[in-house]
């Protein structure tokens, strides 16, 4: 098997990508293909972060579009996600990857709260992490929180795991022609309006130079292909 090229990433997936096919909910065979991937990284021995969105649960933005107070709204969000991390912990640990929850809002009977010294300490052990509840912070997405995340445990790249095989100019759902870029510029990204991941979670990025790698989760075996340096989906630096 091929040396990883990364030792610390951190793995942000959507919480759409829970619910596979039917569109909301959690997927059983969709979460145990995940954790598989996941769990192949891991044995590759990377050290992995990991921050699930709750988009298959609850979305605040939607809600707080039809009215609803959007801080409320985003710590609902909030708490749909720790309920992601939570089966995302189960799947995982079925793979035998010994597993952790922090979350930004504390619960102390179901996960730790988030301690920056002991996350990394965690992933010294050879535990994942997963962080639950965003930043903690409402108005924020859970994309920002993959960025502060990934920063405050020294990560070396933040792999962005979605539906799309990549960052196209325009929508490729919709049309025919559009482009793949294999790299891309942060300043791009912005100027470009492309929706790779909301503008505060790529201007972090910049401004710590961190790398993001955005490919196609559904394609088993790309979470090692990416660990391993393989030029799959598209780099923004």
């Amino acid at each position: 098997m091929k040396e990883p090229v990364y030792k610390r990433i951190l793995l942000k997936l959507s919480g759409e990508a829970l619910a596979g096919k039917q569109g909301t909910g959690i997927n059983t065979a969709t979460i145990t293909q995940i954790a598989q991937d996941v769990a192949a990284a891991y044995k590759a021995g990377v050290q992995i972060g990991l921050v699930i969105g709750g988009g298959n649960i609850y979305r605040g933005v939607a809600a707080s579009a039809e009215g609803m107070d959007r801080a409320s709204a985003d710590y609902m969000g909030m708490l749909a996600t720790c309920i992601n991390a939570l089966a995302l912990q189960d799947a995982l640990e079925k793979q035998g990857v010994p597993t952790r929850v922090q979350t930004a809002i504390e619960m102390a009977e179901i996960a730790e709260p988030y301690i920056r010294r002991r996350a990394i300490r965690h992933l010294e052990k050879n535990r994942l992490v997963i962080f639950g509840a965003g930043t903690g912070n409402p108005f924020f997405t859970t994309d920002t929180a993959a960025s502060l995340r990934a920063m405050e445990i020294n990560a070396q790249v933040i792999m962005k795991a979605t539906k799309v095989d990549g960052i196209y100019d325009k929508d490729p759902a919709k049309h025919a022609d559009a482009k793949k870029f294999d790299k891309i510029s942060y300043i791009d990204v912005l100027n470009r309006g492309l929706q790779v991941m909301d503008s505060t979670a790529i201007s972090m990025c910049m401004d710590n130079k961190l790398p993001i790698i955005t490919f196609d989760l559904t394609v088993p075996g790309n979470i090692l292909r990416a660990v391993q340096g393989e030029t799959i989906g598209t780099l923004v630096h």
